[in-house]
C-alpha cells in the first residue's frame, strides 16, 4: 500500500512545485515515487524538464511520473464495464459500444484520475503517490467520492428492497435472472449480489482517505490575502470528506508567529523561492516531514462510552455548521460539503440529545 500525498490550495501558490519537490525529495530517501499528473496541458513537462506521459515513465532514481489522459482512461475503464456485464449478461448489450467514441462528460476527469490513483497504489510498485490535481474543492469531492456513492447505494438499495413495487416482482426475480443472467439470485439478493464488488472497493476507499498513513493533504499558501483565506476554507473542508490535512506550506512568505496562530494546531513550514529550474536542493530540504500527518487532530472521533461524535472543523464558525439527522445517520454540512455519518451500532438508531460548535469541535451527544 501507498502512502497518497496532495497539495491543496489557490491557484498560482506553487502546487505543482511543490508536488515535484516532494517527490524529489522521497524519492531521494529510497522510497519508490510515483508523480500523477492532472492537468494534460504542457506545463507539468516544463516543470519537470522532461516530456510526459499517460504511462508512468522513470525520470529518475525510484522516481516515476505520469501525466493523466482522461479520453485514454475513460477508453480502458469501458473495457472494464464491458467485461464485467459480460460475467452477468448472457446477451451483453454494450459489446457494440466502444471506448473511443466517448465523450468526456463534465465530473468524469476526477473519477476516473482516482480510479487510475487506486490502480496505482493497488499495483503495488510504489511506496508514495503524489497526486498534483486541481487542489480545490475538485479533488476533495473527488476523494470524498467514495464515501459519498457508499451512501447511495446503501440508502437507495434499502429504498429500492422498501418499496412495494419491489415486493411485488420480487417472486419473479429468481425465474428471470436464471433465464437471461449468468447466476442465481434470490429477491433478497437481487439488489445486494451485483453492487457487493464495487462496495467493497468503496469501502476500502474511504479508510484509505480516513487514515493519516494512507492518504494526506498540505496546504499550499502564499502571503497574498485571497490564498490565506482559500487555504483556511480548504482546511475545513478537508475534514468533511475525512481527509487529514498535515500541515501548511508557506511558499516564499516567512512563518511568523500570527500565521502560526491561524493554522494551530498544524505545522508550518517556510518554503524558498525556486530560482531556476536546476536548482532544487533548497527547496527540497525546506520541505516537511510528511509523516507529520499522524500528529495533528483527527477529522472525526467516536466515543461509544461517553456517546459522542466529534469533528474538527476549523475555519468555520457556529453559523456555517448546520447538523440534522435522517434515520440512522447524522448529516452535517459545513462550507459547500455535506457528510453523512454511519453510525457504529452502539449509537445507531438514538436521537441526538445535544450538539455545540467550541473550539473548532462540533460535538454531538447521544
Amino acid at each position: 500500500m501507498s502512502l497518497i500525498l496532495t497539495f491543496l490550495g489557490k491557484g498560482g501558490t506553487g502546487r505543482t512545485t511543490i508536488a515535484i519537490a516532494a517527490a524529489k525529495k522521497l524519492s531521494s530517501l529510497g522510497q519508490r515515487v510515483l508523480l500523477v499528473g492532472q492537468d494534460p496541458g504542457p506545463a507539468f513537462g516544463l516543470l519537470l524538464g522532461v516530456a510526459t506521459s499517460p504511462d508512468p515513465q522513470e525520470i529518475g532514481a525510484n522516481l516515476k511520473v505520469v501525466q493523466l489522459h482522461s479520453t485514454l482512461l475513460l477508453e480502458r475503464a469501458w473495457e472494464e464495464v464491458k467485461n464485467l456485464e459480460a460475467q452477468y449478461l448472457r446477451s451483453p448489450t454494450l459489446k457494440n459500444v466502444f471506448g473511443q467514441e466517448l465523450g468526456i462528460l463534465p465530473g468524469m476527469d476526477t473519477a476516473l484520475a482516482l480510479n487510475a490513483i487506486r490502480e496505482y497504489d493497488k499495483s503495488g510498485h510504489y511506496d508514495v503517490i503524489i497526486y498534483d490535481g486541481s487542489g480545490d474543492q475538485a479533488t476533495l469531492r473527488m476523494l470524498g467520492m467514495p464515501e459519498v456513492l457508499s451512501w447511495y447505494i446503501r440508502r437507495f438499495r434499502k429504498v429500492v428492497e422498501d418499496s412495494d413495487v419491489w415486493k411485488s416482482l420480487s417472486p419473479f426475480v429468481q425465474p428471470v435472472t436464471s433465464a437471461v443472467l449468468n447466476v442465481s439470485w434470490t429477491g433478497e439478493s437481487f439488489a445486494k449480489e451485483p453492487t457487493q464488488q464495487a462496495n467493497t472497493i468503496l469501502e476500502q476507499g474511504t479508510a484509505a482517505i480516513a487514515d493519516p498513513n494512507r492518504v494526506a493533504a498540505y496546504l499550499v499558501t502564499s502571503g497574498d490575502t485571497a490564498a490565506l483565506a482559500t487555504a483556511k476554507y480548504l482546511w475545513g473542508s478537508s475534514q468533511q470528506v475525512g481527509l487529514t490535512v498535515g500541515g501548511v506550506l508557506l511558499n516564499q512568505i516567512p512563518a511568523t508567529e500570527p500565521l502560526a496562530a491561524e493554522f494551530a494546531p498544524l505545522g508550518i513550514s517556510a518554503l524558498p523561492k525556486l530560482s531556476s529550474g536546476d536548482e532544487w536542493e533548497p527547496l527540497i530540504d525546506a520541505l516537511p516531514d510528511f509523516k507529520q500527518a499522524t500528529q495533528v487532530p483527527r477529522p472525526i472521533t467516536i466515543d461509544t462510552s461517553t456517546r459522542q461524535v466529534q469533528l474538527f472543523l476549523p475555519s468555520f464558525d457556529k453559523k456555517q455548521v448546520k447538523l440534522t439527522q435522517y434515520g440512522p445517520e447524522v448529516t452535517i454540512e459545513a462550507g459547500d460539503q455535506r457528510r453523512n455519518i454511519v453510525l457504529p451500532p452502539q449509537l445507531r438508531g438514538q436521537s441526538v440529545k445535544g450538539a455545540k460548535f467550541q473550539n473548532n469541535y462540533l460535538t454531538i451527544s447521544f
